[in-house]
């Protein structure tokens, strides 16, 4: 049973639920998009999924490949294959680009490479997403632009070659021309044997990534799930209609 799956997942921070039983599978070979509003629990799923240890899960539980993981710490996630892309990622004054990956891939991979043969990966990797090799050399997110940012964590995600891609609203705060670069480096490391859910309330990142499948999320809940159409739908109208059932409900 290779797929990520949440079972009737309930979370709270501080004694408010904000998640309030999520059911949700993500497919290897699949791009999966999650659309809500702000506020919806979208990135309390994400942080979930990678174990922030901030958020309690009251009921409910997240299988990968079959195996419960729902109390593993974020470095045991890690290892079994999950990655997290943060909305708003932190700098790291003084750690390189090409040490942070290197260290990344040894704690996590049963491989280990030396320095030599790190970077003729790293390399690669920035070859594959035209990245300009000076890159590697810059302390992490310290003075970059937010374009910057985004293709930092694209960059980890190449590098580290996740099994399952959980990106929290990556098109946060980037102009029409670094989505795309964004989009281009996703598309680039897909294949059939990874898994990538892309967390966003905008559609135009899904002009550049084409999802297999649409879940939306209201009020802690999936409330409706489709194709590309669906994303269409709420470019069109926004989210009112799941909204007012929600309500009525």
């Amino acid at each position: 049973m290779n797929k990520l799956i949440v079972e009737d997942l309930h979370v709270s921070i501080d004694g408010e639920e904000i998640l309030r039983g999520v059911n949700l599978e993500i497919n290897l070979g699949k791009v999966h998009a999650l659309m809500g509003p702000n506020g919806s629990g979208k990135s309390t799923l994400a942080n979930v999924l990678m174990g922030n240890p901030k958020y309690e899960v009251t009921k409910g539980r997240i299988l990968l490949d079959g195996e419960d993981i729902t109390t593993l710490s974020p470095d045991e996630r890690a290892k079994k294959g999950l990655f997290l892309s943060f909305q708003y990622p932190s700098e790291i004054t003084g750690v390189t680009m090409s040490n942070f990956l290197r260290t990344a891939w040894n704690s996590i991979k049963d491989e280990k490479l030396d320095v030599i043969q790190f970077h003729a990966k790293l390399k690669e990797k920035m070859v594959e997403l035209e990245m300009d090799e000076s890159f590697r050399k810059r302390y992490i997110n310290e003075g970059f632009s937010g374009g910057e940012k985004k293709r930092a964590e694209i960059l980890q995600m190449s590098v580290l070659e996740p099994k399952y891609a959980i990106l929290d609203e990556t098109d946060s705060g980037l102009d029409i021309n670094s989505i795309k670069i964004v989009g281009d480096g996703v598309n680039k490391m897909k294949k059939d044997d990874n898994g990538i859910f892309i967390i966003t309330h905008y559609y135009r990142i899904l002009n550049f990534i084409i999802p297999d499948k649409v879940h939306i999320m209201i009020d802690g809940k999936i409330v409706e799930e489709g194709g590309k159409e669906l994303a269409e739908e709420i470019e069109k109208n926004g989210f009112d209609k799941y909204l007012n059932k929600v309500e009525a409900a």
